[in-house]
């Protein structure tokens, strides 16, 4: 394993931008994986990794070096002084592993008759990477994202997902319309209005295409005239509304909680 001591040296210099710039990550079409369990649930799918990083301090935990003797041999492997990693990581404090990997193209067209679940302005890479895991959790495999989310493949996104996105058809769309024009399931939409039909007495046993909205500002004028039905999420009296992570995993689950009921 070649050890590296100086930020000068050009391998660093790339690290360090794919853990902090979205145009470097988007020129090299390169990401970061941080941390032994995304790693690890990585290497579980089989998905194909570059490169190794360890910090000098992660290399004397086991936790870390199972997952040097797991990955391929043919994946080069570096280790780097703990100051360096520090510099390189995309977290305050560094899990001591880091794996670069290539961004997978988008995904093309969701399946047929599927449930997805469509993301529309979704800024925040934590909120975006709890959606995706709490997707992958409740059984939706397709997630569609429009213009100004957070990008999917970001370290930050990544973390938050926890492997999910190994789990995922995760698609960039520019038509949302187009998309929808020939759904064959429902779409809906969360709502404040309390004319909208409760989320609980509303069927959800079928395919449903569900929007989500930005963190403040929620669904554009455009996402919401694709919707052909709206949910409301029952709150105690004086609360508002939820953040959109967890109207999401309310949402997804409700769906999967009347689907086992009928199975």
């Amino acid at each position: 394993m070649k050890s590296i001591t100086s930020r000068d040296n050009p391998a660093v210099k790339h690290l360090h931008g794919l853990a902090h710039n979205a145009r470097d990550r988007r020129k090299a079409g390169e990401t970061l994986f941080d941390g032994p369990h995304l790693i690890g649930a990585a290497l579980d799918a089989g998905w194909p990794l570059k490169r190794l990083v360890v910090s000098e301090s992660g290399y004397a935990r086991a936790e870390i070096r199972s997952l040097l003797e797991r990955a391929p041999a043919t994946i080069p492997a570096l280790k780097l002084d703990d100051s360096l990693v520090a510099h390189v990581s995309p977290v305050d404090t560094p899990t001591g592993i880091l794996a670069v990997a290539d961004i997978p193209p988008a995904a093309p067209a969701p399946a047929a008759g599927a449930s997805l679940v469509v993301l529309d302005g979704v800024q925040d890479p934590g909120n975006l990477g709890t959606i995706l895991r709490t997707a992958a959790a409740a059984g939706v495999e397709d997630v569609v994202l429009t213009g100004g989310c957070a990008q999917p493949w970001s370290p930050r996104t990544l973390r938050a997902g926890m492997g999910a996105h190994f789990h995922l058809r995760i698609h960039e769309c520019t038509d949302l319309a187009g998309l929808l024009a020939t759904y064959p399931g429902a779409v809906l939409a969360t709502a404040l209005d309390a004319r909208a039909k409760s989320l609980y007495e509303t069927d959800l046993r079928g395919p449903v295409a569900w929007l989500f909205g930005a963190e403040g500002q929620g669904l554009s004028e455009a996402a919401k005239a694709l919707a052909t039905g709206t949910v409301l999420i029952p709150m105690a009296a004086g609360i508002e509304s939820l953040n959109v992570a967890a109207a999401a995993a309310v949402c997804l689950f409700e769906q999967r909680r009347q689907r086992a009921a009928r199975g």
